[in-house]
């Protein structure tokens, strides 16, 4: 018999790594608060389901993926939820990203429950969603971990065991810190190589070739060359997780000040109303205070 998974939470990043579990050949049936996203698992080959509890009820396997801290253990703990409804013994695999001291609440909860509970946040963004590429970084116990392999397998490619709950979690909460980071200095590159009248696609071709070579460039350079901030993820989810790695940091008595002021610009873009846009939209922020969007309107 195959395994049953359901996973809740179908959005940029839950729908795809729901469609590929879906072809990789588990039986997975899908909730999300939006009706629409789960018909389209169902398209895929998947089931829809109308509720929590019908997604749970026979899960072998529980996948969530939703937006913060509080959403995760509503969905978790919440008299509809998977705490609930789940047979004891379940897997419960929280793809989120969320604090790394809920996590560990949560599984410490969920072990109380009967249930065998790992961190497992993300980073890949929609492309590497889409073509099962993600890294994962995993908090829980190893054996947990090995029986969750296949389906880390189905949507990832780097897949490592960090430690105890809540590893998983502190490890993404420092790439969410160090993407920030990137992107910035990347909207500042952008910037300072149209200011000079540089073929900047050329310019950004050979900058991935040599030590500054990044994901980031490589994903979001073309991005930010194109003006397109079509959102893969979001800057006002970025706003959390900053808000996350920032209040850890400062918890730990760690001094993070380049992350600090990273986290400062994430917030005004957000503040700015462009929550809505992909985080390379940082670049609308650099070019705002260099004085280049009016430069460039003025040139129209």
């Amino acid at each position: 018999m195959s395994t049953k998974i359901a996973f809740i939470g179908l959005g940029i990043m839950g729908g795809p790594m729901a469609a590929n579990l879906v072809k990789a050949g588990f039986e997975v049936t899908g909730y999300n608060r939006t009706p629409a996203k789960a018909e389209q698992l169902a398209d895929a080959g998947g089931r829809a389901a109308k509720s929590i509890a019908d997604a749970v009820r026979d899960a072998d396997v529980v996948a969530t993926m939703v937006p913060d801290s509080p959403d995760v253990r509503a969905v978790l703990t919440g008299e509809d939820g998977v705490f609930a409804h789940a047979p004891q013994g379940a897997l419960i695999i929280d793809f989120s990203t969320i604090r790394p001291d809920v996590a560990a609440d949560l599984a410490a909860a969920g072990h109380e429950k009967g249930f065998r509970v790992l961190d497992a946040p993300v980073s890949g963004g929609e492309a590497g969603a889409i073509e099962g590429a993600l890294s994962i970084m995993v908090g829980g116990a190893a054996d947990d971990f090995a029986a969750a392999q296949p389906v880390f397998d189905a949507v990832g490619k780097t897949i490592v065991h960090v430690g105890p709950a809540g590893s998983g979690q502190t490890v993404k909460a420092a790439n969410q810190l160090m993407v920030a980071g990137h992107l910035a200095l990347l909207a500042e590159a952008v910037t300072f190589l149209e200011a000079y009248g540089v073929d900047t696609e050329a310019a950004l071709r050979v900058l991935g070739g040599g030590l500054a070579g990044s994901t980031v460039l490589q994903r979001k350079g073309p991005a930010m060359l194109a003006r397109d901030f079509t959102p893969g993820f979001r800057i006002a989810l970025h706003d959390k997780d900053m808000g996350i790695v920032t209040a850890a940091a400062r918890e730990a008595g760690v001094v993070i000040p380049l992350g600090a002021v990273a986290a400062q610009l994430v917030a005004s873009l957000k503040a700015q109303g462009d929550g809505g846009l992909d985080h390379s939209a940082l670049l609308k922020l650099i070019q705002q205070l260099s004085g280049r969007d009016q430069e460039q309107e003025n040139q129209k």
